[in-house]
Order: C-alpha cells, then structure tokens, then sequence
C-alpha cells in the first residue's frame, strides 16, 4: 500500500478500535457501498449508452474512479474492492428502489448506532471525506487478513 492510504488506514482505525463497531463496518459498510451505486446509478447521464445498449449513468464513473483510486493506493486489494462495486452495479439493476432505500437507512442507522454506542467517536470520514473511500478498503484488508500490516502486528512471545 502507499503510505498515504496506509496513514488514512491508521486515522480509519483509531475511530473503529471497538469489536462490536469493527463487526458491525463489517457488515454494513458493504451495503452502503452497495446503496450509494445503486442510488447513483438512478441518475441517468444524459442517455448515453453502451454498444450492449446498457445506460450510462453516474454509478459508471464513480465505480471507475474509486477503482482507479484503489488500484493506485492499494493494489493487492483493489481486486476485491471492485469486484464488490462492479457486483453492486450489477445488482442495482435488480433491486426495486424500496429495497435500496431499506437497505440505506439500516446500514447507516446500525453504522451510526456502532459509533454513537461502541465506539463513543465520531465516524472518520466527518473529519476527511476520503475515509469514505478508505472505509470499503479497510472492510477488505480486515476481511482477507491484510490489516494490521504484518509489520506492525506484535510478534509471539513480544511484550
């Protein structure tokens, strides 16, 4: 990773160093990615289309500039991170507007429940809009074992 995203990982840490809030990121911070794609993808661009004649809507570039951000800042992560957006693209498709509306305000009441409750700080990105981006990252480095970097986690038998 860069040590710019891996300063921006240690600022995400320090507001999510409770279990519960951690777990409760873990499960609510791939359904807002998933709702933020899906709303933005209501947003048609003017009618431009591709030659599959699928719309291109504001979801497009969004998917492509945070990709493009992660493959930049991490990119031994950046797979999995696009991965998960182009499938929330592709599920936006299917999903009636009542569910993507559901599913926004559920993962961000239990996300703001997760700080207000657990970890008793403030969410990151409400001091830096780019830990809006980091969020999903560190998702992603928790959940294949990349976060804390090896280098700094405690080795056996260390004090």
């Amino acid at each position: 990773m860069k040590p710019q995203v891996v300063r921006l990982m240690h600022e995400y840490a320090e507001c999510h160093r409770h279990p519960v809030n951690l777990t409760i990121h873990k499960l609510a911070i791939p359904l807002i990615v998933f709702h933020v794609i899906a709303m933005l993808d209501w947003v048609s661009l003017g009618g431009w289309t591709t030659a599959g004649g699928l719309e291109v809507t504001l979801a497009w570039p969004l998917v492509g500039l945070s990709g493009l951000w992660y493959l930049w800042g991490a990119p031994r992560l950046a797979p999995y991170a696009i991965a998960h957006a182009l499938s929330c693209l592709v599920l936006a498709q299917l999903t009636p507007v009542w569910l993507v509306i559901a599913v926004a305000v559920a993962a961000w009441t239990v996300q703001l429940l997760g700080h207000a409750v657990w970890e008793g700080r403030s969410p990151a990105f409400l001091r830096n809009l780019v830990q809006l981006l980091v969020g999903p990252l560190f998702v992603v480095a928790h959940l294949t074992g990349n976060w804390p970097p090896a280098e700094e986690t405690p080795s056996p038998g260390s004090s």
